[in-house]
Parts: structure tokens; C-alpha cells; sequence
């Protein structure tokens, strides 16, 4: 599979795993609490593989490598956090520092946008790196709350709205990928 290949699949994976992630967060009555966390699970193992899957597609050593290896990290301390059962409070702090690495990484990969030498796609991957930085913040935010202030409702609110704008924004990073990838491959560049 060559890289740009590579590269558009993560973040074909990434957008799947977002969104599949955003309806395991909000609190539909008709979905049971077990399919929930199974929608949260695998929504995060997309990310973390499709993340992984950007970064080996990466031509060199760049910003965005670094960003997608940081995602990665991230969405695999989420899962630490929900499979291996410690206890409460550990389990929460390894989603909220999964959350926070998650944007982290975000922001570091958006960053590498403004010195790509290819203009297709830049503005719909800096909005999108933005968007999933924010709504991964804004989820940390509300685990935080929910821990320490026990502030379930508020906390709630933040952790699902910032799931689905971190959805959004990974929709937009995956049109905004594509554009990239066929302007590199008509250029016969690999970034």
C-alpha cells in the first residue's frame, strides 16, 4: 500500500471511529449502556489504528508524523482506561490524559499544515486539526469535571459535545486529506 494510500485509510478509519465514539458518548435512551461502551471502545481503536496508519504514511520526519504518533498514543491510553479495569479514578484520569494527548496531538499535526507545499486541502485540514484539538479538550474538560467537581450533568454535556465536534473536524480533516494526497500524487511529491 503506498503512503498516500495509507494516509487518506487513516483518516478514513479516524472519521469512523469518531463518530462511532461521539454516539457511544451521548446519552441516547434507546441504546443499552454495554453498546455504548462498545461504540466508545471501538471508536477509539479506529482512531488509534487509523492515526497509526496516517503517521506510517508520512514521507518524512514532519510535524504531522508527530501528531498522528501523539493521536495514537492518546486514543490508546482511552482504551487502556476503559478495558483495564483499576478503578474509578484511575480509569477516568487515563481517558482525560488520553483526551488531553489526543489534542495534543491535534494541534502539533494542524501546525504542519502552514509549511505543506501543497495549497489543496490546507484551509479544510487547519479547521479540522482545530476542531478535533477543541473537542478533545473540551471531552478532558468534562472528564475533569465529572472527577473532580462531581459535576455529572456539566461534565456530560462538555465530554458529548466535544465528541462530535471532534467528529466534525475529523470529517473535514478527511476531505481536506484527499485534496492533499491527489495534488501530491499529481506532483509526484510524498510529504
Amino acid at each position: 500500500m503506498n503512503s498516500h494510500i495509507k494516509e487518506i485509510l487513516g483518516s478514513v478509519l479516524s472519521v469512523i471511529g469518531t463518530v462511532e465514539a461521539a454516539i457511544g458518548s451521548t446519552p441516547f435512551q434507546q441504546l443499552s449502556k454495554e453498546t455504548k461502551f462498545n461504540l466508545s471502545l471501538q471508536g477509539n481503536v479506529l482512531q488509534a489504528a487509523g492515526a497509526s496508519l496516517s503517521a506510517d504514511g508520512q514521507g518524512s520526519l514532519s510535524l504531522e508524523l508527530i501528531g498522528d504518533e501523539i493521536q495514537a498514543i492518546g486514543n490508546s491510553t482511552v482504551v487502556v482506561g476503559l478495558l483495564i479495569q483499576f478503578n474509578d479514578i484511575v480509569n477516568q484520569k487515563l481517558i482525560i490524559t488520553g483526551n488531553w494527548l489526543q489534542a495534543l496531538g491535534s494541534f502539533v499535526g494542524l501546525t504542519d499544515e502552514f509549511f505543506d507545499s501543497t495549497p489543496s486541502g490546507r484551509a479544510l485540514n487547519i479547521a479540522g486539526g482545530l476542531l478535533q484539538g477543541i473537542g478533545n479538550s473540551m471531552q478532558a474538560l468534562g472528564g475533569t469535571d465529572q472527577l473532580y467537581n462531581n459535576n455529572d450533568e456539566y461534565g456530560q454535556f462538555l465530554g458529548v459535545s466535544g465528541s462530535w465536534i471532534q467528529a466534525i473536524g475529523s470529517v473535514l480533516s478527511l476531505i481536506g486529506q484527499i485534496k492533499e494526497e491527489t495534488e501530491e500524487i499529481q506532483l509526484g511529491i510524498n510529504e
